[in-house]
């Protein structure tokens, strides 16, 4: 068996892609390891490693060497850990490597077709005092940019259990360059955010991506409020927006997709409210390169 290492020629926004491929004397492929690399601040110290094996080569080591030679690599660029998943019922593949369960994830349906528009618009419609709803398509407008990029924060101290996670840095560039890569793909961004009246600076924002093409779920990317705004119902006002608008403006979309984690009860209470249904739990893996300090946990 025969590990040829690659690394795509273009790096993302905020991270990079490198590769394995195993093939077999006879040349023919076996299977596949991806390690992206992070590389936007307050997440240089992870990377997450992807494994796949054809099912007729399973069981003779080509996993385990494709995930040694992608997490080789990440401790000689001196991850802390690296995380794999994540995998619907669990994984004793992964758990045979050295890696722990560090998160349980719900995911989660809402079938726009069953969705109650009326009970939706009322929830929408609803009196929030000090605040507005605004939404876009796509890229950000410039002269909300600023406030968007500082109101990310709200997903600091998202419950995550013992994952190896720490603040982030965000800036203008960065929500723009998730919106353009989105668009690259073929697919579109859909954005809601309240708005705090006194000063025109955004509170909380929930994004979601339509797929290109025909049909299809969209796909929830996140919900935030910034902590001195939570308390007002926001998050629920916004989700609801949220719906109201795919509902709307995308009638060929047939779900709403979402994955919380077990312990985030609030947002699994509004998710619960809204009519989402739960389709199956995953389980999110995590590889410890370096033992976590004091110092290093707070990075």
């Amino acid at each position: 068996m025969l590990i040829t290492p690659w690394r795509e020629p273009e790096p993302g926004s905020s991270s990079y892609r490198l590769s394995w491929i195993a093939t077999g004397d006879d040349g023919d492929p076996l299977g596949i390891a991806y390690l992206r690399v992070f590389t936007a601040p307050g997440a240089t110290h992870r990377a997450e490693a992807d494994v796949r094996v054809h099912p007729a080569e399973r069981g003779r080591g080509v996993g385990t060497a494709l995930f040694e030679a992608a997490a080789g690599t990440a401790r000689e660029l001196g991850r802390r850990s690296v995380m794999a998943g994540p995998v619907a019922g669990g994984s004793p593949f992964l758990v045979a490597l050295g890696l722990r369960p560090v998160l349980h994830l719900t995911f989660a349906r809402l079938a726009v077709a069953e969705v109650d528009t009326a009970r939706v618009t009322a929830l929408v419609e609803a009196a929030h005092p000090g605040y507005r709803l605004i939404s876009w398509e796509g890229t950000v407008a410039g002269d909300l940019a600023p406030s968007f990029a500082a109101s990310r924060r709200a997903m600091d101290d998202m419950p995550m259990d013992e994952t190896d996670v720490a603040a982030e840095t965000w800036d203008v560039d960065r929500v723009r360059a998730i919106a353009a890569a989105v668009d690259k793909r073929g697919d579109l961004l859909c954005t809601v955010a309240a708005v705090d009246e006194k000063d025109g600076a955004v509170a909380g924002f929930t994004e979601l991506v339509v797929p290109g093409g025909k049909g299809g779920d969209a796909e929830h990317y996140g919900t935030g409020v910034l902590p001195e705004h939570r308390g007002r119902g926001l998050a629920r006002w916004m989700k609801a927006a949220a719906i109201l608008h795919v509902h709307e403006a995308h009638p060929q979309i047939a779900g709403l997709l979402t994955d919380t984690a077990d312990n985030n009860v609030a947002m699994r209470r509004i998710n619960d409210s809204l009519g989402y249904a739960p389709t199956h739990r995953s389980v999110l893996y995590q590889l410890d390169l370096q033992p976590r300090t004091a110092a290093t946990a707070a990075s």
